[in-house]
């Protein structure tokens, strides 16, 4: 927990009073009503372990963290930018497509919630939604080519994904603090396996999509790593707003990132097009969203 945190005075949703400061005893005995004092529900406000830089209820008395909930509803665009724009890889692979960008509005639902709340449940919804957002992105857009030598399909490999994301599921139970720098790590073979798939591939425009995603995604985890990290330093300077441009950014990120790995997808699943990277609304636009295209069939002799 972050020090230098004065004590005030808080007023919680529902009438629950306290006076220590909230960043450093979130698990505190609460007095609920009438009775005895109890430890609060998992369900409760500023249950989770996990405590983000930005100051609780600042800004209203039902938001625990003001600006990181706002920010989490950049997620929400996610679901139909890429739908949109990607619409003719959708009609080849509706599967992957719909569920991956229902996976990323359950992201943003329970973003929302945990910084809402900061309760454990919270918690727990938002960084299990991350863990099986990114399995799915492996069972769906893993080359079958990097799978593992005893894996014979797709149908193995998605066992095995399965139980892999099973075995992390439960380990969020147990600790969830190290399940959310897990989470980042496995980002590391994501961009491990796009550098493999650029070696394969001479297209300089497919080259600066993935150089401007890394870009995004580098912003975005140096914003996470430096709220986590330095959260004394922004407290004392008053710029605790990392963790919100965290969530702006790795959108971004996203944006640039499912594009890129639709079109590996494409190369592999659908043979019969011939898969091209462009820019909406423009080429030509100095601020522009990558986007799949699908060309003219191959002629086959």
């Amino acid at each position: 927990m972050q020090e230098g945190r004065q004590s005030r005075f808080h007023l919680f949703p529902g009438g629950v009073q306290c006076d220590y400061p909230l960043r450093e005893q979130p698990h505190q005995l609460l007095s609920f009503g009438r009775g005895s004092p109890k430890m609060p529900s998992a369900f409760a406000y500023l249950t989770s372990e996990v405590d983000w830089c930005e100051g609780n209820f600042e800004h209203s008395e039902v938001i625990a963290e003001y600006y990181n909930t706002i920010s989490s509803v950049s997620f929400f665009l996610l679901f139909p930018i890429l739908l949109y724009l990607n619409h003719q890889y959708v009609q080849q692979r509706p599967l992957s497509a719909y569920s991956l960008s229902i996976m990323f509005l359950l992201i943003g639902i329970f973003s929302i919630y945990y910084h809402l709340t900061l309760s454990y449940v919270g918690q727990l919804l938002d960084e299990l939604s991350i863990l099986w957002t990114l399995a799915l992105t492996y069972t769906v857009w893993i080359p079958k080519c990097y799978f593992p030598g005893f894996i014979k399909d797709r149908t193995q490999f998605v066992c095995l994904v399965g139980i892999a994301t099973v075995v992390c599921t439960l380990m969020s139970f147990i600790k969830p603090t190290f399940n959310a720098y897990l989470l980042n790590s496995i980002s590391l073979h994501l961009l491990y396996l796009t550098c493999q798939e650029l070696k394969k591939c001479s297209n300089p425009r497919v080259h600066r999509i993935a150089a401007f995603m890394v870009m995004w995604w580098v912003l975005a985890i140096s914003c996470w790593l430096s709220d986590k990290w330095f959260c004394g330093f922004w407290q004392r300077i008053n710029f605790c707003y990392l963790h919100s441009f965290w969530h702006v950014l790795i959108s971004i990120a996203i944006l640039y990132c499912c594009p890129l790995f639709i079109y590996f997808d494409s190369r592999y699943e659908i043979p019969a097009f011939e898969p091209e990277l462009e820019y909406w609304p423009s080429d030509s636009w100095p601020i522009a969203l990558p986007y799949l295209a699908l060309r003219t069939p191959y002629k086959r002799c």
